[in-house]
């Protein structure tokens, strides 16, 4: 069976086995990386998200301490003493 001359007779079957050689080539080729290039990117990205996720929590817990600090600083203040 010759991949050029390769013919039933009926139509559909044609169809399949062309569609079906067509992404064999295609997949052979290295056509298809294009896709495992866009999952690297999600997965960097996901990775970025993390990081800056949790370094915002970092950030946010060092502020709420400093405010906490300052509020009761201001709360015990007096004309004579700093804190």
């Amino acid at each position: 069976m010759k991949t050029r001359d390769f013919n039933t007779g009926i139509p559909a079957l044609d169809f399949l086995v062309t569609f079906l050689r067509g992404r064999v080539e295609r997949a052979r080729s290295g056509e298809l990386d294009r896709g495992a290039s866009a999952v690297e990117w999600v997965i960097i990205s996901a990775v970025v998200v993390a990081i800056v996720g949790v370094v915002a929590a970092i950030i946010n817990e060092a502020l709420k301490g400093g405010a906490t600090k300052v509020g009761d600083c201001i709360k015990g203040a007096s004309a004579d003493k700093t804190c």
